[in-house]
């Protein structure tokens, strides 16, 4: 990996010319670089087809959704949750790359992204027992089987909050999602995709093996840290194994449970400690990045949020385990996600809502920073 740490310095650096923006400055993983540090973060939008040939491809919606960030200026346009089975999406109607179909339909959608500027990156998840749920705005609960759901899976046979028990996974069956988020990658490689994120957060299904609040299996992997890290590790060798080893693999994590480190909360979860060692096993096994977010393996946790709130949790693991991060959470003003940057909190910054708000917030930014990002020739005249 050819990333080095730098130092941390002022959030802007005048000249006798312009001023310099640390946040559109690029960046390079590995020897991939990206021209900026805004990223844009991984969104479902509940748009695919739940059946049919084309069930889990990207449609033009998707096309015009995440090409409009990278033309609005974003250095890094990555895919919603990517599915890598179809029991392993959130909802019938999300995105998946486990057939040709769906491969030839993230074609299209890479080299759009490419050709507007931004590097084209891809979420490669599994829900596991946060599966088979509806689209938010009809409430998001399980879609029965009758209704084109299934069963969804997990460590344990624990549901999520008011969801469907999961079937709890046996050891074959872990060793054939090890080898399901592979053939995933490798079907993104082939798609044209840059950069691969592997998704380990918000109580999905490699989160819910890191948790000891979810995971409560009995066997190698359940248990110790080494145990319950497992399967998360494995995922992210097989992934690295295939994925070029020129290009960056991600992975992101929730940093924390919110229970552990709440003292009103007696349950034990992930926390803080157990995010810097895995980012350290992580890293040693070629993960050149970690994005880090928050939450999600229990409903009724305790998260105040403010703005930057997650920040924190990056800036330690950059400091002590000494990998690239990027934020994520609630970080939506230019001035603030250059001083995240700038002051050595973070190597870059994802936006969420944010970019649904104002998918040229980039160029917007930059403007404000004093900074210039390439716009379309065709929009020239603004």
């Amino acid at each position: 990996m050819s990333y080095k740490m730098g130092r941390r310095r002022p959030a802007a650096v005048y000249s006798q010319e312009k001023l310099v923006s640390t946040l559109f400055q690029p960046m390079t993983l590995r020897s991939l670089t990206v021209p900026n540090r805004v990223w844009l973060s991984p969104m479902c939008m509940y748009s695919a087809a739940a059946t049919g040939p084309d069930a889990a491809s990207p449609t033009d919606w998707h096309l015009a959704h995440l090409v409009s960030r990278a033309v609005g200026g974003a250095g890094l346009v990555m895919t919603e949750a990517t599915a890598v089975t179809a029991e392993g999406r959130i909802s019938p109607f999300d995105l998946g790359i486990y057939n040709d179909r769906q491969q030839q339909a993230f074609t299209r959608v890479a080299a759009a992204i490419t050709a507007a500027g931004a590097v084209p990156a891809i979420q490669l998840a599994h829900a596991g027992p946060k599966a088979s749920t509806d689209r938010p705005w009809r409430g998001g609960g399980t879609v029965a089987v009758a209704d084109d759901g299934w069963t969804p899976v997990g460590p344990v046979a624990v549901p999520f909050g008011d969801h469907v028990t999961p079937r709890a996974l046996d050891r074959d069956e872990i060793a054939g999602l090890v080898g399901a988020f592979a053939r995933a990658a490798e079907r993104a490689r082939d798609a044209g995709f840059q950069v691969a994120e592997v998704h380990g957060a918000h109580g999905y299904l490699i989160h819910s093996f890191l948790s000891p609040y979810t995971n409560q299996r009995t066997d190698d992997y359940g248990g110790s840290f080494a145990n319950r890290a497992r399967f998360a590790l494995e995922v992210v060798e097989a992934v690295r194994a295939v994925w070029p080893e020129e290009l960056p693999v991600l992975f992101r994590v929730s940093a924390t449970d919110w229970l552990s480190e709440n003292p009103a909360d007696p349950r034990e979860g992930w926390t803080g400690d157990d995010t810097v060692l895995l980012a350290k096993e992580l890293q040693a096994r070629g993960v050149d990045l970690l994005d880090v977010s928050s939450g999600g393996a229990a409903p009724d946790a305790r998260i105040e949020a403010a703005p930057g709130f997650q920040v924190p949790f990056a800036t330690r693991v950059r400091q002590e385990a000494g990998l690239p991060v990027a934020a994520v959470g609630l970080i939506t003003e230019p001035a603030q996600a250059e001083r995240i940057v700038a002051e050595g909190d973070a190597d870059a910054v994802l936006l969420a809502r944010a970019m649904l708000r104002d998918p040229y917030w980039p160029q917007r930014a930059a403007r404000e920073l004093g900074a210039a990002v390439p716009a379309p020739v065709q929009y020239g005249r603004a």
